[in-house]
């Protein structure tokens, strides 16, 4: 019975010798720049797609914005001038407009004594041509959105065949060795999804702006082709 009470309390005195030993272990604390850096080589073509993303999307969103303020003003004054037979006062305004709804008028104004049809195919190609300076660039963004989770799954998996090179090495299948180099290169994939993730819906949002401003145009068009014909009504 002395020896069962002299085992326990060994054991016991072992455990708390270890919990002590623990306690005194200082935590080390899971810092993301760290990550990013133990990440590898494939963080570095990331990287650079999350930069060039950003820059496409901020560049292009300022040009869009700025395409599709409010041109009712314009339209005023172009119908006022149309009106009083003040040709030359419209076309002015519309350059000085210097926006893709006064390049689109200024053609159509030019094309004046000309069939309708004519003028709408002028404003419709000048049309096509500033629609596409809008969307210049944003197909960019669907391709980081594609390729960065892409680069992302590449780098764990170097990171994964790595790992079972150096245990085919080593013949040590311990799982911190596992995990340890395992958490590291997933980090690669989570990089990548995340940049693939922005990329997408800065993709989308810039899409919605262009067919916005689509729309105002299609729906100003129109509306100067019907001012061109109210005198002949």
């Amino acid at each position: 019975m002395q020896a069962v009470t002299d085992t326990i309390s060994k054991l016991a005195d072992t455990a708390n010798h270890a919990a002590q030993q623990l306690a005194t272990v200082p935590d080390q604390e899971l810092r993301f720049g760290d990550l990013l850096i133990k990440g590898g080589w494939v963080m570095v073509p990331i990287g650079i797609l999350a930069v060039l993303g950003l820059v496409i999307f901020f560049e292009r969103y300022f040009t869009i914005r700025k395409a599709s303020k409010d041109e009712n003003n314009l339209m005023q004054q172009v119908r006022g001038s149309i009106l009083s037979g003040n040709l030359d006062s419209a076309i002015v305004l519309c350059r000085n407009s210097n926006s893709p709804l006064g390049r689109m008028l200024q053609k159509g104004l030019l094309r004046i004594g000309r069939p309708i049809k004519d003028i709408e195919g002028a404003i419709e190609n000048i049309g096509k041509l500033e629609v596409s300076k809008l969307e210049k660039n944003i197909g960019i963004l669907g391709i980081v959105a594609g390729i960065a989770p892409m680069f992302g799954f590449l780098g764990t998996i170097a990171g994964v065949i790595k790992i079972f090179y150096d245990i085919s090495k080593t013949d040590n299948i311990s799982m911190g060795v596992i995990s340890g180099g395992l958490y590291v290169k997933m980090v690669t994939s989570a990089a990548g999804l995340f940049v693939g993730i922005v990329a997408y819906v800065c993709y989308h949002i810039l899409n919605m702006m262009v067919d916005k401003v689509i729309l105002k145009l299609e729906t100003d068009a129109i509306e100067f082709i019907d001012l061109l014909e109210e005198p002949s009504k």
